[in-house]
């Protein structure tokens, strides 16, 4: 008599999976990689095979996920990442390094609401969550290609 074979789906765990690569898209690759440099994000590599393909790979100050961006490569538009979230211990910590490495961030703001609420007309509100909450106080920036990037304070998770 043969067994049913095992499904997948009872399992009580679910496989790892984790966020390793994000690809956006922008029209200058050299331009792209110095704004990115000068955030102080690990350039992990430059790969090219002839003219038509082009990759740059560039990783976070700590974090386990990357970016790639380049010629030739299945990616966005210039500009149309919307969001990408980088968390951070103190959004103005953050904010104030990135400040002084000539980047035009945002003040920091919360949401209406909760956190990337966009169903009202100005979501955005000044300052820190008035209850200091993990998730809840952020800050803005973009690239030079438009590629909006919000830094999130998570101290507690």
């Amino acid at each position: 008599m043969a067994t049913a074979p095992v499904s997948r789906i009872a399992k009580a765990e679910p496989v790892n999976m984790r966020l390793e690569v994000v690809v956006i898209g922008v029209s200058d690759i050299d331009r792209a990689r110095a704004f990115y440099e000068n955030l102080g994000w690990r350039f992990d590599g430059d790969f090219r095979a002839g003219d038509n393909l082009h990759i740059v790979h560039m990783t976070p100050h700590n974090s386990a996920t990357s970016i790639i961006f380049g010629k030739g490569i299945g990616s966005a538009e210039p500009g149309l990442a919307d969001s990408l979230v980088l968390t951070v211990d103190d959004v103005e910590d953050a904010r104030d390094d990135l400040v002084s490495r000539g980047v035009a961030v945002s003040e920091v703001f919360h949401y209406a609401g909760l956190p990337f609420n966009n169903s009202v007309g100005n979501p955005r509100v000044s300052g820190r969550d008035p209850q200091g909450r993990s998730y809840f106080s952020f800050a803005s920036f973009e690239d030079p290609d438009g590629n909006r990037w919000l830094l999130q304070e998570v101290k507690t998770r």
